[in-house]
């Protein structure tokens, strides 16, 4: 029996994915919650074989969750989410997820990704395995991005400054260069696009 633990803040989509995967011989749904503490929570004390992760959840997304797991349990990791972005899915490797597909898919073939990652093998969507192969490089120098990860959680010039060892105003300079690289108006909105294609 493959027991799994289910983390989605959308409470539906939760509970009827739960009752379908119920109705599979070998799938034993052990627990359910909506966010990802809990999550953490649930799985170092029932140790489930497989934690099926909604990617976008409060407090802790599931890629964030996968990444705490992976130092303290057993548990192999299948991030779900409604919107597969090619960056999002090179974090989710790079933190051990096994298995990564979108919302989209039916509860069965959900139950089949199940199957093959508590067997050991890792899974990962066609098409957005595709998108990540074709998306676009960063135009951003390794400073640049140095800069945009130093201040990701809205940390002042000066934070961002002491933390990189530059001269506040060379750190303002870069971050002008990247706002026009990526054509964007913010900071905090450099920040959501480089995250969003994995290049920081």
């Amino acid at each position: 029996m493959i027991r799994i633990l289910i983390a989605d803040d959308e409470a539906m989509i939760r509970s009827a994915l739960a009752a379908l995967l119920r109705l599979e011989d070998d799938i034993d749904v052990v627990a359910e919650c909506a966010d990802g503490e809990a999550a953490v929570d649930l799985a170092l004390r029932l140790e489930p074989d497989v934690c099926l992760l909604d990617l976008e959840m409060p407090g802790l997304d599931g890629v964030e969750v996968a990444e705490r797991l992976r130092r303290t349990v057993a548990s192999r990791c299948v991030v779900v989410t409604r919107h597969a972005r090619p960056g999002v899915l090179r974090r989710a490797l790079a933190s051990g997820v096994a298995g990564f597909l979108p919302k989209s898919r039916g509860a069965e073939e959900v139950a089949q990704v199940i199957r093959r990652v508590a067997a050991g093998a890792r899974y990962v969507d066609p098409e957005v395995a595709a998108d990540a192969l074709s998306d676009e490089r960063s135009p951003l120098t390794d400073r640049e991005l140095d800069v945009l990860r130093a201040g990701r959680r809205g940390q002042t010039t000066g934070q961002i400054a002491r933390t990189l060892s530059l001269a506040p105003g060379t750190v303002r300079n870069h971050i002008s260069t990247v706002l026009g690289k990526l054509q964007v108006a913010t900071r905090q909105q450099a920040v959501l696009l480089a995250e969003e294609r994995g290049w920081i």
